[in-house]
């Protein structure tokens, strides 16, 4: 296995439609006015898009962000410029500033969520036109290329998606107008967020709070169940627990994306990489045909019934 650095997205534990400025009792992040007067503190470091100060006991994070710039890539740019030099550490600090980041780009918390969504939604599907390489730690980059491949393989039908996350995917079912998709994550934030974004864009999309390994549907409730990039943030017995899931609650496929090696990152700590072997491993315990190859990482598709 190799270890390697990689941009991706929180998991949303806290509130991000909260209003008013990010403010813990560790971080601060605030949108700062480029032409306002300096600051009396002085800053520990300033890069391209992020000053880092200590007031009193909180670090705060100010940002000059414009609202085009505003997209999941946010998280590369913490990455590359506060994380990744030793500036922040910590998961949990980089999930305060990315959402506060997030909510401080625009005039409300929501609205600047919906420039996120929308700016990220076209800059996937821009990136399928002209494939470019973004020297920087680029979650959409590396997100577009296993975004495309999963569309590809769900085919029409009821979809569910299992650890949604920020909702990319199922958003994404959604506009191709052959599936009826719901989102379903253990983080309410993450839900909460998704389903007031997809209101707002007028997206007919379910949402679900649940763990993936205990989801409150019946048996075959839906054609197709989907897993990206789950997996490797679970231990052996919980990622059995949630394929097992998937397989009870799909009628006809079940897709399955992991990292293949063990990836470092800011936002979250895989816990085990995968293997084609594993893959085929994994497969086999399901009892049903399956097809298990690498591609960016490893695919499982699991043939129901």
């Amino acid at each position: 296995m190799t270890t390697s650095a990689k941009a991706e997205l929180p998991m949303l534990t806290m509130d991000p439609l909260a209003s008013g400025p990010y403010q813990d009792d560790l971080v601060q992040v605030v949108r700062e006015d480029p032409a306002a007067r300096p600051q009396r503190v002085p800053p520990i470091v300033r890069t391209e898009h992020f000053c880092l100060r200590r007031c009193d006991r909180r670090l705060e994070v100010s940002h000059w962000l414009k609202p085009e710039q505003l997209d999941a890539d946010i998280g590369g740019l913490l990455v590359d410029e506060l994380f990744a030099p030793g500036w922040l550490t910590g998961a949990s600090v980089f999930e305060r500033v990315f959402i506060g980041v997030a909510r401080s780009t625009g005039d409300d918390p929501l609205q600047s969520w919906i420039m996120f969504y929308e700016n990220t939604l076209a800059r996937i599907h821009e990136y399928w036109r002209v494939p470019q390489r973004d020297p920087r730690q680029s979650w959409i980059a590396d997100g577009a290329q296993v975004l495309q491949r999963v569309l590809r393989l769900v085919p029409a039908g009821e979809v569910l998606d299992l650890g949604s996350c920020l909702g990319f995917l199922p958003l994404l079912l959604v506009e191709r107008a052959q599936n009826t998709v719901t989102a379903s994550n253990i983080s309410s934030g993450a839900v909460r967020l998704l389903a007031a974004v997809a209101a707002r864009r007028r997206t007919p999309l379910r949402t679900l709070v649940c763990d993936a390994a205990f989801v409150p549907l019946p048996d075959d409730a839906v054609d197709t169940v989907t897993v990206i990039h789950l997996l490797e943030h679970l231990d052996d017995q919980e990622g059995h627990h949630v394929l097992r899931e998937a397989v009870r609650l799909a009628r006809h496929r079940v897709i399955v994306a992991v990292g293949s090696h063990h990836e470092s990152n800011a936002a979250r700590q895989p816990v085990r990489g995968f293997s084609r072997d594993r893959l085929i491993e994994m497969g086999m315990r399901t009892g049903m045909r399956f097809d298990a190859e690498e591609f960016d990482g490893g695919w499982l598709v699991i043939h129901v019934g």
